[in-house]
């Protein structure tokens, strides 16, 4: 399945900051929050789940996909490499604030101590540690802060979207930057400046070994200058890339960093698609800790030697985030989606009970909110300040929005395939679309109904056959496209496909990101998140209407209303969550016995016990 989100084990909370906080305008502080106060309050000292003493040492092991071409992640063009983050630090930069891998919407101090704002919420002040370094001893600077956020915002368009309020960053003291907004009231502002990644303005601007000028605008494999845990130590293009960790890194005492990060490398190995990266982890040494997608694997492949003999164990870890959106997208800048009724038709012609029981064993639940998993959620019908957000667009909207609750077909019955397959028909027909000679046909043009469905591996495939093969009993022309990953992201970014499996994640203070899924503008640029190509412009507003929530309860009534005209819109083909993380890995880490329940996993607490390796290596040949 594809992430719409940020790269690696990021977890990025967005939002509201919560009522709560006013009280703190204009004083310092260590921790931002989005939904209250943090629960280490203002003596953070580290991660409760974390060993302090874990040791450092070792190498992890992890696979990619497809190839890689560049070292810089804050374009369109090029694929970057494994570690790097299109939005965030990756492995390589550090960012203002560290994101809370145990808390949603809380953020702790990292290139920035601490950090206030005005009660309205017209600006923000990030004070920096005077510590902070680049891997060449240089100081991080505020000119470095002020040259990364306008550089970002001209290049990346996650980033343009993300920060289009910030209106201008200025130097207001030796260590303190000064972000401006251009309107009052956006509560979350002040503190998703914390996102913000720091670039060494000096490097970037410098020239190569050979005296060429470098150019963030472009593509890159000289590998850049950092300030983050790790840096590149070698890689062979497009098959492998191997970070080390930093010895003297800056922050390596800071409460977000204690016992973590304890792996002296990190290794990625690229493999062409998935069953060649499934292959070697089954055989060791390629691929330490397997993060795993496929229900189907997960019940029946799991029993190779290494795992009955014990030096590969399969784990599950409960986890307390929100589930977001998984399904079909609909590209709605093809002509055969622009009609609801039409989307609505191939929404219900998806049937997730035949495919849970025969393909996925029982382990999903069908997807019924964009939000899903979280008091976000919208359910019933909208009451009370839901109804007051959607009431000024009644006539711009479904009617079902304001007198149906949004439910998806249920295939519970042997009559449940011909009762909604009459409705996918009825649909259709309504839409000017009927069927002739078994196929699914445009009343006026005479051109036959054919959708594409893309994927880049052996899952994607799994995933699509089967609604395949019931789009065609309606006579829909329906195909599978695997093309290898590089293919995948170019198409991707440039919007060229019908469908595809994605998934859109969400974190529990929705905001500014709103715009780069849903926004009438982000739609027509390259490389944004709203795939579907979502122009409507009461989608607009109340995104906007999110973004400038009041308090949590106002959130909550906007978010809901946003995620009912979503569903009633059809915009997606909902497919179905599971609230767990399935993890494999190969026995040779110590991990700490409680692991926070936010993320699941907090993979950067573990660390190499070297007499489990040791026992691995003499059982099993390792590449390294």
């Amino acid at each position: 399945m594809k992430f719409l989100s940020l790269a690696g084990g990021l977890t990025l909370a967005l939002g509201l900051v919560a009522q709560a906080e006013l009280g703190h305008a204009q004083e310092w502080q260590t921790s931002s929050t989005l939904m209250g106060d943090s629960k280490y309050g203002s003596n953070f000292q580290r991660y409760e789940h974390v060993n302090p003493d874990a040791p450092k040492g070792g190498i992890l092991n992890s696979v990619a996909n497809g190839t890689f071409d560049s070292f810089n992640p804050y374009i369109v063009r090029g694929a970057p490499a494994a570690g790097l983050s299109g939005f965030g630090g990756g492995l390589l930069y550090d960012t203002l604030m560290e994101q809370s891998v145990d808390e949603p919407g809380v953020g702790h101090a990292l290139v920035a101590e601490a950090y206030k704002f005005p009660e309205d919420f017209s600006s923000a002040t990030y004070r920096l540690n005077p510590n902070a370094r680049w891997h060449d001893g240089k100081p991080i600077t505020v000119e470095d802060v002020i040259w990364s956020l306008k550089t970002l915002k001209e290049n990346s368009p996650q980033y343009g979207r993300y920060y289009a309020n910030v209106t201008d960053a200025v130097a207001v003291g030796e260590h303190e930057v000064e972000f401006r907004f251009d309107q009052k009231g956006n509560r979350e502002l002040p503190k998703i400046m914390g996102d913000l990644v720091v670039l060494p303005k000096h490097w970037w601007e410098g020239t190569d070994a050979s005296g060429k000028k470098r150019d963030i605008t472009q593509p890159t494999l000289e590998p850049p200058l950092g300030s983050g845990a790790y840096k590149i130590a070698s890689f062979r293009p497009g098959a492998e890339i191997i970070w080390e960790r930093v010895k003297d890194y800056w922050g390596q005492q800071l409460p977000v960093k204690v016992g973590r990060e304890n792996f002296d490398r990190r290794r990625y190995t690229y493999f062409q698609d998935d069953n060649a990266a499934w292959q070697a982890f089954t055989k060791g040494g390629y691929e330490d800790i397997h993060g795993e997608n496929s229900s189907r694997r997960w019940a029946t492949f799991y029993t190779f030697p290494a795992v009955k003999n014990g030096n590969v164990i399969q784990k599950v870890y409960e986890t307390s985030r929100g589930e977001g959106m998984q399904g079909f997208v609909m590209n709605l800048r093809r002509p055969n989606f622009q009609d609801p009724r039409v989307r609505q038709a191939l929404t219900w012609a998806f049937n997730f009970e035949d495919m849970n029981r025969t393909i996925f064993f029982g382990f999903n639940t069908r997807t019924d909110s964009f939000f899903e998993g979280s008091e976000l959620a919208s359910s019933g019908l909208p009451q009370g300040k839901e109804l007051e957000i959607l009431e000024p667009y009644r006539d711009q909207l479904p009617p079902e929005v304001f007198t149906q609750e949004y439910k998806l077909p249920v295939y519970d019955a042997p009559q449940s395939e011909r009762q909604y397959l009459r409705e996918v028909v009825k649909w259709f027909g309504e839409a000017g679309w009927k069927i002739k000679n078994g196929r699914m046909t445009n009343e006026k043009t005479g051109e036959p109904f054919t959708i594409e469905i893309l994927g880049d591996n052996s899952t994607d495939e799994v995933i699509a056959t089967p609604y395949v093969n019931m789009l065609k009993k309606v006579g829909v022309d329906a195909r599978i496209r695997i093309v290898d990953p590089s293919q995948y992201i170019n198409r991707l970014n440039n919007f060229d496909f019908d469908m595809l499996t994605s998934r859109i994640p969400q974190s529990e203070s929705p905001g500014n990101e709103q715009r780069d899924y849903w926004s009438s503008k982000a739609a027509d640029i390259a490389g944004s998140r709203n795939l579907m190509g979502i122009k409507n412009p009461v989608v607009d507003a109340l995104v906007e209407r999110v973004i400038y929530a009041t308090d949590r309860e106002d959130l909550l009534a906007a978010t809901h209303a946003l995620d009912r005209v979503l569903l009633w819109n059809f915009y997606v083909v909902p497919q179905y969550h599971r609230p767990v993380l399935w993890l494999a890995y190969w026995n040779k880490f110590g991990i700490p016995e409680k692991q926070p329940s936010y993320v699941g996993a907090d993979i950067d607490s573990w660390w190499i016990d070297p007499e489990k390796e040791k026992a691995l290596a003499a059982k099993y040949q390792n590449v390294d």
